[in-house]
């Protein structure tokens, strides 16, 4: 932990992921690598204030009628202090660590390394397009003027529920390695784990209207949904949005084939199935390849299927959540032959594992066909296209 701590960047942040995903690493590992979530090692005073005058100029600490020495959270790229606007505003001052740029790079060229090597010799997946959408997506959160457009796309296409809250950017106090936005008061989900169920359940509830309602309406989803990038606000009305570097745009043609798979499986349409995987992005895929993908969606979208009140994983031992089902698939894929990754499926099943995580921490037992079908409701991809036109325009993206 602690030299992962000090690396910062990309490396960080598999770790980071690594202990968001149940039963992945033995719980003690876990549980230390949790805390790189917003706890990793701060960077001093004297780098905080060399980059605070290089962002905002001589006079910065003019701009704040108070500014905190210490990180508030510190995680990957950058750490966050605590400041008081001029108007008396509570702030939250997102700084980007120094040379993160080139240190991503570096990592990138690694990590490009790394899968040549599964390209050549790797029997179940072909991953070209993975490492070209990881490091596009990693590129992206560097740019902090690019995450405050998303902060203001997520505030529009929340509105409509007063219980989710995502901060006010704050354009004059921010550039391209510094982010500076509300301060919103909360505690960290992780602390109600143990909670009256519920309570869970409303938080769980919170959740994934945050996740799922952007990506129905919008085609957009938060690609980073572990439980240390929310907080429950003090009086536990309102769900805290707090990270919005890691954001994915998809096609209405995408999303699409998210309800047409979800269809199909459910009426067991092979012919459906394929439409909807073509939909993704896979092509060529061969009949038992169709049936070996389908092993992961089954599990994937089985509580999108139960119309009923459940946990995310049901009649599952502790330890095997997930890896049974892996396993058939990879199997199944090496006798039959690789496929290709198609690129935007990489952060959508990123983010599919990373938020069921988050509701089986939390224990949630909700009726998630429900919750889904609130979220898809209405879609067409007229409808969507025309709505994503007018919030990206409305963000400046």
């Amino acid at each position: 932990k602690a030299a992962l701590g000090r690396t910062k960047g990309p490396l960080m942040k598999v770790a980071q992921f690594l202990s968001t995903i149940p039963d992945l690493l033995p719980p003690e590992l876990a549980a230390e690598l949790a805390g790189l979530q917003s706890g990793a090692p701060a960077m001093g005073w004297p780098f905080v204030r060399r980059r605070m005058r290089a962002e905002l100029g001589e006079d910065w600490e003019s701009k704040f009628a108070s500014f905190s020495r210490e990180a508030a959270a510190a995680a990957s790229l950058g750490q966050v202090h605590r400041a008081i606007a001029l108007d008396g505003r509570a702030l939250a001052c997102k700084l980007q660590y120094p040379e993160m740029a080139s240190a991503m790079e570096s990592d990138l060229a690694q990590f490009r390394s790394i899968l040549a090597l599964v390209k050549r010799y790797g029997k179940f997946i072909d991953p070209s397009a993975i490492g070209e959408e990881i490091a596009d997506r990693l590129r992206e959160e560097l740019d902090y003027a690019r995450e405050a457009k998303h902060l203001a796309l997520y505030r529009a296409m929340l509105a409509p529920y007063p219980d989710i809250s995502v901060p006010v950017p704050l354009g004059d106090l921010s550039t391209k390695r510094l982010l500076t936005m509300t301060w919103l008061d909360g505690a960290p989900l992780r602390d109600f784990q143990d909670a009256p169920q519920a309570q869970r359940n409303r938080i769980a509830v919170l959740l994934f209207r945050a996740w799922w309602t952007p990506f129905g309406q919008y085609g957009v989803i938060h690609g980073d949904p572990h439980l240390g990038n929310y907080t429950l606000a003090a009086d536990g009305a309102r769900l805290n949005l707090l990270d919005f570097g890691c954001v994915r745009i998809f096609p209405p043609r995408f999303v699409e084939g998210v309800l047409k798979l979800r269809e199909a499986l459910a009426t067991e349409d092979i012919a459906g199935i394929e439409d909807a995987y073509t939909h993704w992005g896979f092509r060529d895929l061969k009949r038992e390849q169709i049936e070996a993908l389908s092993i992961w969606a089954r599990f994937m979208f089985a509580p999108l299927l139960d119309r009923r009140v459940r946990k995310m994983a049901e009649g599952v031992k502790p330890g095997e959540y997930g890896r049974r089902e892996f396993w058939r698939m990879r199997q199944q894929l090496v006798e039959h032959g690789r496929v290709a990754i198609p690129r935007e499926f990489v952060f959508m099943d990123r983010a599919a594992i990373g938020l069921g995580a988050a509701f089986l921490r939390l224990g949630a037992e909700l009726n998630f066909a429900e919750l889904f079908d609130e979220a898809v409701a209405g879609f067409s991809v007229e409808a969507m296209a025309r709505r994503q036109d007018t919030a990206l325009a409305a963000a400046g993206l």
